[in-house]
């Protein structure tokens, strides 16, 4: 459907989809049942260690960004310094990240995964992984590009959205 905006010059004809309340609240519920489901998982596997899901955050965003520094990491998470403490002092005590001085900067603290960590991310991500290469496969490349521009477009800081880099193109 088409709206027509009109105004002094002549009208402009957009292609702009109508979005009803219904679809938007649908869109919510659907990402409540996604993410119940998406984190199921994980969640028990962190109880036998009597771990929560920020300790999943921690766990996933070390292991992807190795040598981050706990500021970056505290920017990516947006909690308290006193939260992150809390659960990066327990991954530190049982050896599950490695905290290290920064080479230029010894107050600076960065962090990596412990091989006894990465252990852990990958049972931890292994479900994620498989759970979402199965939904793309199944809903098409169109599908994951137009999952994938919904997913930036919600992330609110410009900063964020950045990390992203468009993927590769897919050679299949």
């Amino acid at each position: 459907m088409s709206d027509i905006n009109f105004t002094a010059d002549p009208p402009v004809i957009t292609e702009e989809p109508v979005i009803t309340e219904e679809e938007v609240r649908q869109g919510i519920e659907l990402l409540f049942f996604a993410y119940r489901d998406f984190t199921a998982e994980p969640d028990a596997i962190l109880a036998r260690y009597g771990f929560g899901r920020a300790h999943h955050r921690v766990i996933h965003f070390v292991g992807r960004h190795p040598q981050m520094t706990v500021g970056e990491l505290l920017a990516i998470l947006r909690i308290t310094k006193q939260s992150l403490s809390r659960v990066l002092g327990q991954l530190v005590r049982q050896k599950f990240i490695l905290q290290q001085p920064g080479p230029q900067d010894r107050r600076q603290r960065l962090l990596e995964l412990t091989r006894k960590g990465r252990d852990l991310e990958r049972k931890l991500s292994e479900p994620q992984r498989v759970r979402i290469a199965n939904a793309y496969r199944q809903a098409g490349p169109r599908a994951v590009e137009g999952f994938r521009e919904i997913m930036l477009r919600i992330i609110a800081a410009e900063d964020d959205r950045r990390r992203f880099a468009p993927p590769p193109p897919n050679k299949h």
